[in-house]
């Protein structure tokens, strides 16, 4: 009788991803450890392996401003020239031709020929103290100005949607890097062991275009990987107990799938098993207090009014509310994506004069609501959060076919971002583009930098922050030393 030899089980299990997952392990493991000693953060290298049990709240590396991040993503780029960056020398210059050195040798992803330049339909005024430009299609945001900070120099190496959401998410504009909201839970866990850590709600009719890469986890384990939610019917699919089967039975079925599970990480080591083991776990939790969550309506009539939210509807506002109730139960990260913002004007739908008002109208009482609603309840100086695209849109006309609508094409050049709470100066502009909106002009703020100085509000330092993969320290910012903190939008 031939005996069972676990090794050789044990080797035939192995895949090749799981060879070249652990293969450069060795010595990235001592170096980091290294690091970790040198620097006063063994602990954080020697934590439990985070799908052993519920994600724990992990200690800050440096003082931290905020606790937790309410992203919101307008994906596919807004305007920012139609809406913050106030040009009146573009305005002046509308549909006249574009000067050659705007264009000659430039590379556009659908501007053809010698474009014309294009001002902004719509009409700007100073609002606030801080006396911000505001577009007149964002009337709600006009009115807390002096509560935000506006960036307008940002910018980015990507001009194709999905690589720029990827760079400005992941580190890198090609999928397989852990996503922002994955590095921000691995760093600090969650304070609420009854709902995920990092949480992704999406409005406008479609996913963004860099996908479910967005919020994957990529090579950190995958408890930290966002959990996507609807805000209409079941918050989560298939979390309920199928019919038949009571609270009791489940948890019955659970520990006998536990126990099988225990039993293969036991023999093989796969990491995963032991993730899977806590992803259960975290469903049955899930079960109770999801729908107690999401449940908008037991908010008041006048906060839902105040958002424009209506109880089992969606969109955008119903997920703004959300967020903060989210944030307010003790989730990490609540990402937000809105689709429906390229304006390129191919048709009335996504053109300056009818699709911006129409897209701007979806969001723009909602955003300032949520501001309001958490400075109203204490919440706004520890939550972070955060309002943009994934780059900008060009100063000239895109008449891609010649069409008659008005759009601008995609432009990494320069775009803007704003910011809120957590730690951000309130009431202040930051950076300068050119009289065009073409160039930054002064202060320019990287993608690298973004993600530097939100890591750092929340107590990361991004330099040392990493994850040993592949026989590198992985990092959100990358192998380089390009990021820069972001000094003076911080109090």
């Amino acid at each position: 009788m031939k005996l069972f030899d676990v090794n050789l089980a044990h080797t035939r299990a192995l895949t090749r991803r799981h060879f070249f997952a652990r293969a450069g392990l060795s010595l990235g493991g001592i170096a980091l450890s290294g690091l970790c000693v040198r620097d006063g953060f063994a602990a954080l290298a020697k934590a439990k392996s985070p799908g052993a049990g519920p994600m724990v709240v992990k200690p800050p590396m440096i003082p931290a401003r905020a606790k937790s991040i309410i992203y919101l993503h307008m994906a596919g780029a807004p305007p920012s020239l139609d809406l913050f960056d106030y040009k009146p020398k573009l305005n002046e210059l509308n549909m006249q031709p574009c000067p050659e050195s705007l264009f000659q040798g430039k590379r556009f992803a659908f501007i053809k020929g010698v474009p014309k330049m294009l001002g902004s339909p719509h009409k700007f005024a100073r609002h606030g103290k801080s006396g911000a430009w505001v577009s007149d299609v964002l009337p709600h945001v006009a009115k807390i100005v002096d509560d935000i900070c506006i960036i307008k120099s940002c910018s980015t190496d990507q001009f194709n949607h999905a690589p720029a959401e990827l760079f400005l998410f992941t580190g890198l504009q090609r999928p397989g890097n852990a996503s922002l909201g994955s590095w921000v839970t691995y760093g600090l866990g969650s304070e609420n062991q009854n709902l995920p850590g990092f949480i992704v709600l999406s409005s406008g009719g479609s996913d963004p275009s860099g996908g479910k890469n967005l919020w994957s986890s990529g090579y950190l384990p995958g408890v930290y990987q966002g959990v996507q939610c609807r805000t209409s019917g079941e918050p989560i699919l298939y979390a309920n107990n199928p019919p038949g089967m009571d609270r009791d039975s489940r948890r019955r079925s659970l520990d006998a799938l536990r126990q099988l599970n225990e039993a293969e990480a036991k023999q093989f080591g796969d990491p995963e098993t032991v993730t899977r083991i806590e992803q259960y776990e975290l469903a049955y939790r899930m079960q109770i207090s999801v729908p107690e969550v999401f449940d908008i309506s037991k908010e008041p009539a006048a906060t839902r009014e105040m958002y424009g939210a209506k109880p089992g509807e969606g969109g955008f506002a119903n997920n703004c509310l959300l967020a903060r109730r989210l944030v307010e139960k003790g989730v990490r990260y609540v990402q937000l994506f809105d689709w429906g913002w390229d304006m390129h004007g191919t048709s009335n739908d996504n053109d300056l004069v009818t699709g911006l008002p129409k897209k701007c109208k979806d969001v723009d009482q909602a955003c300032a609501a949520l501001i309001t609603d958490l400075k109203q309840r204490g919440l706004l100086d520890e939550t972070l959060v955060i309002w943009g695209g994934e780059f900008g849109r060009t100063p000239m006309n895109e008449a891609r076919n010649g069409s008659t609508f008005l759009g601008r094409d995609h432009h990494p050049n320069c775009f803007t971002m704003v910011m809120a709470g957590g730690g951000i100066k309130p009431g202040i502009s930051y950076g300068e583009t050119d009289e065009f909106g073409y160039s930054v002009a002064s202060d320019k703020v990287g993608v690298r930098d973004l993600q530097q100085t939100i890591l750092h509000q929340l107590g990361l330092d991004a330099h040392r922050f990493g994850f040993p993969y592949l026989g590198l320290n992985q990092r959100l910012i990358g192998p380089t030393e390009e990021a820069q903190l972001i000094k003076r939008i911080l109090s």
